[in-house]
């Protein structure tokens, strides 16, 4: 499934972001902000579509649930991680796992951003802005400095 906008002749193409959650309300917040933002929405609900939908769409940045049906998502981040076209995206953690070492499990995993849940808008937006900045939607549009 994707959405986002047209691109008209010389126009920036939007930023592709691959959202990876089996829970529909999770994936829905985190749209809800992508959206804001014109960046183009890619969504998979389990790993084996992720790796898929990675493979087949090279998304610029992937917000990674860890807990997923069929290939878990620490699993998924370590396979597209040793391939060399995903060696420099972005993958952000989202995870409901706030224990001690899941951090650093996740940073290991190749991981280079952790989001525990519920998900805070604010450090969602500051996240995927510090790895895409402006380009192709700044994530800040229209805030004050």
């Amino acid at each position: 499934m994707k959405e986002g906008k047209s691109v008209e002749a010389g126009e920036q193409c939007p930023r592709k972001i691959l959202v990876v959650d089996d829970n529909m309300d999770s994936r829905d917040l985190v749209k809800k902000v992508l959206r804001q933002y014109d960046y183009e929405i890619i969504e998979a609900v389990d790993g084996e579509e992720a790796l898929a939908k990675a493979l087949s769409e090279k998304p610029d940045l992937i917000l990674m649930d860890r807990s997923l049906p069929k290939v878990d998502g620490l699993e998924v981040t370590r396979r597209l991680k040793s391939n060399k076209e995903f060696e420099k995206t972005p993958i952000i953690a989202l995870t409901a796992h706030a224990m001690r070492g899941d951090r650093e499990n996740a940073l290991a995993a190749g991981c280079v951003g952790y989001i525990a849940k519920p998900i805070n808008v604010r450090t969602l937006a500051d996240e995927i802005r510090l790895y895409l900045g402006g380009q192709g939607g700044d994530i800040r549009r229209g805030e004050q400095a």
